[in-house]
């Protein structure tokens, strides 16, 4: 082997050295500062990419708190038109029964009209009946004739007893 001869050995050290210098030189001069700038210009990018990212996040959490501030305003009125709406109703139907009471209340006024103008029509009736019942029985019974103001007399009189015992038994 070559490398191996005592004779070769300076000559290829000499050339060793110059190689040597020669690849330190190129790698110092043209390839280490081309990397360099390959990991500044990379290390820049990621420095701006993070500041960006950062401003990004920042946004976004204030769009995110805005978000949830319109979504809060937002259910308070949703809860305030609910709110307003069911008080529309409770008062829309409280007006309506009040109306209905009302109606209800002049349909039985009404009512007790009717029966009291029906009462006093029988009462009247009732009158002339008993009169003529009271007439006939005592004419039969006293085998003449009674006077009709005198049988009125005593019907009236026993009408307004009994409507006086009515009025107070009841």
């Amino acid at each position: 082997m070559p490398q191996f001869w005592m004779e070769d050995f300076a000559p290829q050290m000499v050339w060793l050295v110059i190689s040597f210098i020669a690849l330190y030189l190129l790698m110092a001069r043209v390839a280490l500062p081309r990397v360099a700038n390959v990991l500044e210009t990379r290390h820049g990018r990621i420095a701006d990419d993070l500041d960006q990212a950062a401003q990004l996040k920042a946004q976004a959490e204030t769009v995110i708190s805005e978000y949830e501030a319109a979504l809060a305003d937002a259910r308070a009125q949703a809860q305030a038109t609910i709110a307003q709406a069911g008080a529309e109703a409770a008062a829309a139907a409280e007006k309506r029964n009040a109306e209905v009471a009302e109606a209800l209340a002049a349909e039985a006024a009404a009512a007790a009209e009717r029966v009291a103008a029906a009462k006093n029509d029988a009462l009247t009736e009732l009158r002339g009946v008993a009169t003529e019942l009271a007439q006939a029985a005592a004419e039969r019974l006293l085998d003449g004739s009674v006077e009709a103001a005198d049988v009125a007399a005593a019907v009236d009189s026993a009408l307004g007893n009994t409507g006086q015992e009515n009025a107070s038994g009841s």
